[in-house]
């Protein structure tokens, strides 16, 4: 059933693409079995999430096929004059293996070792896929949302200090050297998660099963269901809304006024703005910030290399939002907000509904509800008076960040007491 919808949300996506005249998710997807793929690195990183499920033997074969596959097509691009403008020169071999291990399990596997292998590569094909169709979402929300409500967000976010316009200078001042490291950072998000998420998935080929939740599961749940809300509440952002654009879109002369981030905008009544059809929708809420968190919840239990990478991942992510003028203050609280609730949901979901379950992630769906109600019709109260709603803000997202935190601690197994030997008394 799982499969059968997600094979219908698929078509959909296709469908309304094609409307556009645009290809859609099956298409690109099925495109870069030859041509260059957008993201080699994601392909590459989706292939050795497929390979936890098999053996050191098997990943060296099938890294190695990889690999030569590239070279090939490389080779062949080479000797046809054909250049990867819009993409990267390689990953079709990783593709190529997962869909190659796909077959494999069909023809040559039988009962839970086919399943097994099935779901390695369902895994993989799902990263992709999910890439492909947040793709789509974007289109369909410049689309069919030609009015975004940045006026409204940018006034709000007097409450919190503008932080984004703060941001867009200090990392003017610094230099390129840390702009290159936080863009950097900020494009390779879902590979960073594979790494997180390979530690978890590590003991998978000895033990045969795959966990009951990981990293992957919310990684995508917040892919699928943040773009939904895109819809609700478009927005553009800082560098778009109030400055020349960014990925040759938007303009000054779609800006309300050419003022990121050297000029604060002004405080005046909000009112919805008529944006180009090229921009995506997709500020409210900053995923990059929810998907960032959740490498952060993910990586607690790490070693400590990976939860001070977990820790560095999120600030640097949250720092390239607010600098690059891609996202609002406001944004990523509501991103932080999204995250621990999916997070809360599907670990509710796999050890099983109760009472603290369901407080917590009804407290987190409200907290989420009342801050886009917040920033669409208190926008300009919360300018007024930022020393009370400021506060107001950070207090509510910590409230759902402590409810998870106190909530899931009192779920995890305490570990049994250790009864200490009685001394033996000794015969007089």
């Amino acid at each position: 059933m799982v499969g059968l919808a997600g094979l219908g949300f698929l078509v959909a996506l296709e469908i309304a693409a094609r409307h556009y005249g645009l290809p859609g998710p099956i298409t690109t997807q099925a495109q870069e079995v030859v041509l260059a793929p957008k993201s080699g690195p994601l392909l590459y990183a989706s292939m050795a999430l497929m390979m936890v499920v098999l053996t050191w033997r098997e990943r060296f074969i099938a890294a190695g096929a990889a690999i030569g596959i590239d070279i090939v097509f490389v080779l062949v691009r080479w000797a046809a004059g054909v250049e990867a403008a819009e993409g990267h020169p390689f990953g079709n071999g990783a593709l190529w293996v997962i869909l190659g291990c796909g077959v494999m399990a069909l023809t040559r596997r039988t009962g839970p070792e086919r399943v097994l292998l099935l779901k390695g590569v369902g895994l993989g094909l799902l990263l992709v896929a999910g890439r492909k169709t947040g793709d789509t979402w974007l289109l369909i929300t410049s689309k069919t949302r030609p009015v975004v409500l940045d006026q409204y967000v940018a006034t709000a976010d007097h409450a919190l200090g503008d932080p984004s316009w703060l941001a867009g200078r200090v990392i003017e001042a610094a230099g390129p050297a840390p702009a290159h490291v936080l863009d950097w950072v900020y494009a390779q998000l879902a590979v960073a998660a594979v790494v997180f998420a390979l530690y978890q998935l590590r003991h998978v080929a000895t033990e045969r099963r795959f966990p009951r939740h990981h990293l992957v599961r919310t990684f995508l749940a917040v892919g699928v269901l943040g773009p939904a809300i895109y819809m609700i509440f478009p927005v553009v952002g800082p560098v778009f809304a109030y400055g020349t654009g960014a990925f040759g879109t938007g303009g000054e002369h779609w800006a309300l006024a050419n003022v990121w981030p050297d000029v604060l905008p002004s405080r005046s009544n909000p009112q919805p703005m008529l944006y180009d059809g090229l921009t995506p929708r997709n500020c409210m809420p900053s995923l990059h910030t929810a998907w960032a968190t959740v490498i952060f919840m993910h990586s607690r239990r790490a070693p400590r290399f990976l939860r001070f990478a977990g820790t560095f991942w999120l600030v640097a992510t949250l720092s390239a939002t607010l600098a690059f003028g891609y996202h609002y203050g406001a944004d990523l609280l509501v991103g932080v907000v999204f995250a621990v609730t999916v997070e809360a949901a599907l670990r509710s979901h796999a050890r099983g509904w109760d009472r603290s379950a369901t407080r917590l992630v009804a407290h987190g769906t409200a907290v989420f509800t009342v801050l886009l109600l917040s920033y669409r019709y208190l926008s300009t109260d919360m300018a007024a008076r930022p020393w009370v709603f400021g506060p107001l803000l950070l207090l509510a997202t910590a409230s759902v960040i402590h409810g998870y935190i106190r909530t899931t601690r009192a779920w995890d197994p305490k570990p049994a007491p250790v009864r200490r030997p009685e001394p033996l008394l000794e015969p007089v």
